[in-house]
C-alpha cells in the first residue's frame, strides 16, 4: 500500500512514532511518504520504499504569520497525485487533520477518494484542541477523519469529554521496537558520566512546563543527599534555563548534567538506574517506555495514560502530581538496595515487551484495510 504521513517532525512523541511507524511499515514491504517541513529526526536513512517530501512555505509579505496549513494541503494534493498514494495517516490534529481534509476536498474534484486516519497524540486535545480559538476545527477535523485512532484509553477519554465527537475511537497505544535497543553495549562508558558508586538518575522530555521540570530537580536532590548520585538532562526546552538555575542555587552544579537533543536515546539509558516523570499530562509517556525497554524503572505521576505504561510497585511508582516528597522517597526504596534494583529493571523490562511494534503493527495494518476499502464505498456514494 502507498501510505503519505504527516507529522511533526521533531523530537516529541507524537513525530518519533510517526516515523518509527512508518519506518516498519516500510520493512513490511508498504511504500511510505512522509510529508513535512523537516526531514523526522529519527528518519537517517532513505530508501526505495521510504521517501521524504519537504513542505516548503513561500515568504509573503501580506501575511502576518505564513500559512502552513494551505502549502501542506496544497502539498498533499500534489503528492497523492504523483505517487498514487492510496492512504493518508496524520499525526496529530491541528493542523495535519485540517490540512488532510481540505486535500481530500479537492482531490474528490478530480474524482480521486484518499481515506484519511487521524491519531491524536495527546497536546493536540489536552492543550491546543481546548483553547476556544481551535476547539471548534478540532472538533471538525475528527468528525471529518475516515478513522481516528489515540494512543491511550486515558486520551480516548478524554477527547470524548472535550469534544462532540461523532466517530468511533480506536485505541492503538505508542510502541517501541525490542530489537532496536541493545542491553550489552560494550561502549556505554558509565564511567565519563559517573564514578562507580553513583547511581544515574535520567529525565528525557522537551522541557515544557507541562513536564515539572522544577519537581525532577527537587526529586534529584533530595536523592543525592541519601546515595552518591547524578542527574542526566536530555533535551531542550523553554524551561531548560530556569533548571539550570534552580540546579546553581540548590548547589547541584556538578552533579547535574545537561545533555541537549540527542539521537542516542538508548545509549543514555544503557547506563541510567532510575527515570523521572514527574509531568503533570502525559497522553501515553513513550519516554518512560523507551526507559523501560532499557531496564531502567520509572519514578512517575499518575498523570494521564501513565499509569497504562508504568505499572505501580512493579516497573516503578507512581505519585501524584507534585508529591516531590513522595517519589524521592520511591526513587531511595529502589535504589539503596541492589537486589531490589534489579528486580525493577527487569520488571521493567518484561512489562515493556508489550507494548513491542510487533504487537501493534498489526493494529495499524488492520486499519489501514478498512479504511482503505471504505474508498470503494465512498466514490461511488
Amino acid at each position: 500500500m502507498k501510505i503519505a504521513i504527516v507529522c511533526y517532525p521533531t523530537f516529541g512523541g507524537s513525530g518519533v512514532v510517526a516515523t518509527e511507524l512508518g519506518i516498519a511499515l516500510a520493512n513490511r514491504g508498504h511504500e511510505i511518504h512522509f510529508v513535512t517541513y523537516r526531514q523526522p529526526v529519527r528518519l537517517e536513512l532513505l530508501s526505495s520504499r521510504i521517501h521524504f517530501h519537504e513542505v516548503h512555505v513561500p515568504e509573503y509579505p501580506l501575511f502576518h504569520y505564513q500559512p502552513y496549513e494551505l502549502a501542506l494541503s496544497s502539498k498533499l494534493v500534489d503528492t497523492i497525485k504523483l505517487y498514487g498514494i492510496e492512504l493518508l495517516h496524520v499525526h496529530y490534529a491541528i493542523p495535519h487533520a485540517y490540512a488532510g481534509y481540505m486535500a481530500k476536498k479537492m482531490l474528490e474534484e478530480e474524482n480521486i477518494y484518499v481515506p484519511m486516519i487521524t491519531t491524536l497524540h495527546g497536546t493536540d486535545i489536552t492543550l491546543v484542541g481546548k483553547h476556544p480559538f481551535y476547539k471548534p476545527a478540532v472538533n471538525f477535523s475528527i468528525n471529518q477523519s475516515d478513522v481516528v485512532t489515540c494512543v491511550s484509553e486515558n486520551l480516548k477519554q478524554r477527547t470524548l469529554e472535550f469534544f462532540d465527537i461523532k466517530k468511533e475511537i480506536l485505541v492503538i497505544p505508542n510502541f517501541i521496537d525490542k530489537r532496536k535497543y541493545n542491553l550489552s553495549f560494550t561502549d556505554c562508558q558509565r564511567s565519563i558520566m559517573a564514578r562507580d558508586d553513583e547511581k544515574i538518575i535520567t529525565h528525557i522530555s522537551n522541557f515544557r512546563k507541562v513536564k515539572r521540570i522544577p519537581d525532577v530537580i527537587h526529586i534529584f536532590n533530595e536523592i543525592q543527599k541519601k546515595i552518591p548520585a547524578k542527574l542526566i538532562m536530555v533535551g531542550e526546552g523553554p524551561e531548560k534555563e530556569d533548571a539550570e538555575m534552580l540546579c546553581t542555587t540548590l548547589g547541584l552544579g556538578e552533579k547535574v548534567v545537561f545533555l541537549g537533543n540527542s539521537n542516542q536515546i538508548d545509549r543514555i539509558l544503557c547506563f541510567s538506574d532510575l527515570f523521572l516523570l514527574p509531568s503533570e499530562s502525559e497522553s501515553f509517556g513513550l519516554a518512560a517506555l523507551e526507559a523501560m525497554i532499557n531496564k531502567v524503572p520509572v519514578i512517575s505521576s499518575n498523570a494521564g495514560g501513565i499509569p497504562e505504561v508504568n505499572i505501580d510497585g512493579v516497573t516503578g511508582f507512581l505519585s501524584e502530581v507534585g508529591n516531590v516528597t513522595e517519589m524521592a522517597e520511591n526513587a531511595l526504596l529502589i535504589l539503596k538496595d541492589p537486589k531490589v534494583l534489579e528486580k525493577f529493571k527487569n520488571n521493567a523490562y518484561e512489562s515493556a515487551q508489550r507494548f513491542d511494534i510487533s504487537k501493534v503493527l498489526p493494529l495499524y495494518e488492520a486499519v489501514y484495510e478498512k479504511a482503505y476499502n471504505s474508498r470503494f464505498k465512498n466514490s461511488f456514494s
